[in-house]
């Protein structure tokens, strides 16, 4: 939740920002480029820390710069301000998918697992929509500098709870039940990046690379997108972006069970994205009523929410079908930079869009990558089913 707080640090304040910096929307969509790069530059790096000194003190350092990205924000006075700030939140957000999902993967039995990550991924998409609404008030009340400082107070508190929590979250952990995969002897030398030589990796890559990117354009653009599309209010706009993070939150608590159910975790995934994708291509189309956009909005975050957890499981049998337990840090890190990467790009390429008025075809690139995705998800189960076989 904290992560995902932080990566809402700065879109909710673009209004503020572009009036009062005088930019337009590609120097915008640059600040989520430089926090997406960081992220997934760092984020690769922070597997090998996981693995090497632990989970729960990377989990420290994370939060720690958080802590440091929302002060940056509350003292910044122009826009390199604004750069500095956008790197220091990425770097702390590098560390979580590393951290949490060997957490994650260590104390939670696999019958289970389908649960544990709907409920990670629950809590990051009520980040997304704690993040927007507080950041928002808090800017139209007392000003963005304020939001700032108030993001930082907000990260200083987790940062003391996880303190509390360290018995639970630090030590050596080791699989809770005979079944847990590894594939590797724990006694054997452990070659580094074995893992860069899998096909199956690159896919799960490939794919976070193109469904996040999605989630991105909607996450720094979809007000100004569907003001222009559908004149409607801004008021109104900002409420469809909370009612896709809701949608999502919902989908992913709902994808949890089918998580567990569904042994083909490809199948889930793409029966969700090709919902969302269809969504996003009725949205293009401009024909819906206004009084249809916040429906709308919510079944294409329920599509994308519902396919996070066995996205997961997805990634989780990448990982143990060759390289056993003790990659979980590395490929998790690896694999979930894509998953910045697309973050880092899609706004960049977007704005550009935006700024030539081109609003719609924000809509059909979401739905182009959502329809993608599906097909690098259905090759990614196919190709673990094989490995395992």
């Amino acid at each position: 939740m904290s992560s995902h707080f932080f990566q809402m640090l700065l879109p909710p304040l673009y209004p503020w920002l572009m009036r009062d910096f005088g930019i337009g929307f590609t120097e915008a969509g640059f600040l989520a480029t430089v926090f997406f790069v960081i992220s997934s530059s760092g984020q690769a790096l922070a597997g090998f820390a996981v693995d090497r000194v632990g989970a729960f003190r990377v989990l420290l350092v994370g939060v720690g710069l958080l802590v440091a990205a929302g002060i940056a924000l509350g003292l910044c006075q122009s826009y390199a301000g604004l750069v500095v700030t956008a790197a220091l939140a990425g770097g702390g957000n590098a560390m979580f998918h590393p951290a949490d999902f060997t957490i994650l993967n260590h104390r939670v039995s696999a019958a289970r697992l389908g649960h544990a990550f709907a409920l990670h991924g629950l809590s990051g998409n009520l980040g997304w929509a704690a993040g927007a609404s507080f950041m928002g008030t808090v800017a139209a009340f007392a000003g963005w500098h304020a939001a700032g400082f108030g993001a930082a107070v907000i990260a200083l508190a987790m940062w003391v709870f996880l303190l509390t929590r360290r018995a639970i979250l630090e030590g050596k952990f080791e699989p809770r039940h005979a079944g847990e995969a590894v594939a590797a002897d724990p006694t054997a030398p452990l070659d580094q990046f074995a893992f860069l030589r899998s096909t199956t990796v690159w896919l799960c890559f490939g794919f976070f690379f193109l469904s996040t990117g999605a989630g991105g354009i909607l996450q720094n653009f979809a007000p100004a997108i569907l003001t222009h599309v559908y004149s409607v209010s801004l008021a109104l706009g900002t409420m469809c972006l909370t009612a896709y993070l809701l949608g999502s939150a919902a989908g992913t608590l709902l994808g949890g069970f089918f998580a567990g159910r569904e042994r083909r975790s490809e199948r889930v995934v793409a029966a969700a994205l090709c919902l969302a994708a269809t969504v996003a291509l009725m949205l293009a189309s401009g024909w819906l009523p206004a009084e249809a956009l916040l429906p709308a909005l919510f079944v294409l975050g329920c599509g994308a929410g519902t396919a996070g957890p066995s996205r997961d499981l997805l990634v989780r049998q990448a990982a143990t079908s060759r390289f056993g337990v003790r990659s979980f840090g590395r490929v998790y890190g690896f694999v979930y930079s894509g998953l910045d990467s697309g973050l880092a790009v899609a706004p960049l390429v977007v704005g550009r869009l935006l700024d030539q008025g081109l609003f719609r075809s924000g809509l059909l690139c979401i739905a182009a990558l959502q329809g993608t995705a599906v097909l690098v998800a259905l090759r990614v189960g196919r190709a673990s089913a094989a490995s395992t076989s």
